[in-house]
């Protein structure tokens, strides 16, 4: 087969694992996926859970949160899929949830925000892009705020 780079391509976005943090994130995280057309999206909320703490935010509002940004993410995808996981590492929660879902890429969108937002995203995207075992797209920014 002559044309590798589509299939390449092709490949890559047969099922793409769409992390979201809420209803905002998925709608925005969407619409920039879009143009890239992917076969298969999966949505996936990750609930941080604290060790030994209450966790940050109760299990019921959590869940809401949970089903809004699937939502968002379904006015741009109507048949996407969607996981929510429960973990202490976000990161580690994308990984698996990527393995479980045979995820043949992951999509997501580096937030903006203040200094210490930026550093703390900063963190968590050079964890995902350096040790991920699939292909990790970063979504261009789709700001219309300049």
């Amino acid at each position: 087969m002559n044309s590798s780079t589509n299939e390449t391509t092709t490949d890559i976005l047969a099922h793409v694992l769409l992390p979201v943090a809420n209803e905002d994130d998925g709608l925005t995280t969407a619409t920039a996926l879009e143009p890239y057309e992917p076969e298969q999206v999966t949505a996936l909320h990750v609930v941080e859970k604290g060790e030994g703490v209450p966790d940050k935010t109760p299990v019921e509002q959590s869940e809401e949160l949970a089903a809004e940004s699937y939502a968002a993410v379904r006015t741009v995808f109507p048949d996407a899929d969607d996981h929510t996981a429960y973990a202490r590492d976000v990161v580690e929660a994308i990984f698996d949830v990527a393995e479980e879902v045979e995820a043949s890429a992951i999509a997501y969108r580096s937030r903006g925000g203040g200094r210490l937002m930026q550093f703390l995203s900063g963190d968590l995207s050079l964890k995902l892009v350096t040790n991920a075992e699939v292909p990790v797209i970063a979504l261009p920014q789709a700001d219309s705020k300049e």
